[in-house]
């Protein structure tokens, strides 16, 4: 049975909604941590993601950059600036923001450290497990949508009901009913409604990846230091 999944973060650790081909059937998971994630998806043969994957010493990445652009003023801030490998090693967001001031002479957000243990954890586990390179590919769920609109970026923030509906009428066309039913669960899964929509974004881009008709940004991805692609898929 070939298994795809969808995976993005959430207060829990990660939500991840798979679906099983032929027969399309869709399921849906939270998983406590990085290495439970991995562990329990292990028989997928794509798992999309949202989270940086490769990573530079300094500078920005190609792909945030091409992102940003393609999303335009409305969306293209929602693509935040990966973090620079070293500030991996940082114990608290203070020591974080030093350690990029002292190379970029650029502080670190709050906002950004939130989701360092997140890329931390992915990071090691895909330079530890070779397999993963070809299975786990990044993804940013506003290039995604993106692309399932037709190419256009979203009109509203995905924060707004507006910008909720929106993205949920585009993921029913996909999906059907199995994304309303599974935002109905999500206070059983205890994880907000735009996680769970993130997530079936990232869903429909393993599907591409899959088939291969996905779009990669940049075309032709560089690869960091440990040979990790830097790369937006959708």
């Amino acid at each position: 049975m070939t298994t795809i999944c969808g995976v993005d973060g959430c207060s829990g650790g990660w939500i991840s909604i798979s679906r099983e081909l032929p027969s399309g059937r869709i399921s849906w998971s939270i998983h406590r941590g990085t290495d439970v994630l991995f562990a329990e998806l292990s028989a997928a043969q794509v798992i999309a993601i949202d989270i940086p994957i490769g990573l530079l010493e300094r500078g920005p990445r190609l792909c945030d950059l091409e992102a940003r652009r393609l999303l335009g003023a409305t969306r293209g801030t929602s693509v935040f600036a990966a973090p620079i490998r070293p500030v991996l090693s940082a114990a608290s967001a203070d020591e974080a923001s030093e350690i990029r001031h002292r190379i970029e002479n650029k502080k670190m957000t709050r906002q950004a450290f939130g989701i360092l243990g997140r890329v931390r954890a992915v990071d090691r586990a895909m330079r530890e497990a070779q397999g993963l390179r070809e299975t786990v590919r990044e993804i940013h769920p506003e290039v995604c949508f993106f692309f399932l609109a037709g190419g256009r970026p979203m009109r509203d923030s995905k924060k707004t009901e507006t910008g909720r509906q929106e993205r949920e009428e585009l993921l029913t066309t996909a999906f059907g009913r199995d994304v309303s039913a599974t935002l109905e669960a999500r206070y059983y899964l205890q994880v907000n409604a735009d996680d769970v929509l993130d997530a079936f974004a990232a869903l429909w881009t393993a599907e591409r990846i899959l088939n291969g008709t996905c779009v990669t940004i940049p075309a032709a991805p560089p690869v960091d230091e440990f040979g990790l692609r830097m790369e937006i898929v959708a």
